[in-house]
């Protein structure tokens, strides 16, 4: 399992992490599998979406602040109920299919990485699931 670690720097932070994670596939020569990507956060989420506009994922974070504000009488003690909500909404993990060295994506797709209770140190953990031929 490999440990990526992350610095965001708002309280609502995408992180766009295609790149770091494509490297870790090539450096570690995974051909033929899946990857799992899981944040053990449960105010941070992770989630794939279009990486061509940067206008996508600040429209993304401006309707999740609408869906779940940050204020709302919550009842959670810590006060970041909305982060809760928010990281359930996009989930904790993804799989991504890998073959012959590169993952399989569409032309339009990115990994974030979502924060929504920054800033924080954060960490992703990224494990290959090789195909075993009979």
């Amino acid at each position: 399992m490999i440990e990526l670690n992350l610095t965001t720097r708002h309280r609502d932070h995408w992180l766009e992490i295609t790149g770091e994670v494509e490297r870790i596939i090539e450096q570690h020569q995974w051909k033929d599998g899946t990857v799992i990507i899981y944040v053990p956060h449960t105010t941070a989420g992770v989630t794939i979406n279009e990486n061509a506009d940067a206008h996508v994922t600040a429209d993304l974070i401006q309707v999740l602040q609408k869906l779940v504000p940050w204020e709302d009488n919550y009842r959670h003690a810590e006060g970041n109920t909305a982060a809760h909500l928010k990281a359930s909404l996009m989930g904790a993990s993804q799989t991504l299919l890998v073959k012959n060295g590169r993952w399989q994506r569409g032309t339009w797709q990115g990994l974030y990485f979502c924060e929504f209770d920054g800033p924080r140190q954060r960490k992703i953990w990224i494990q290959f699931q090789p195909v075993i031929n009979n």
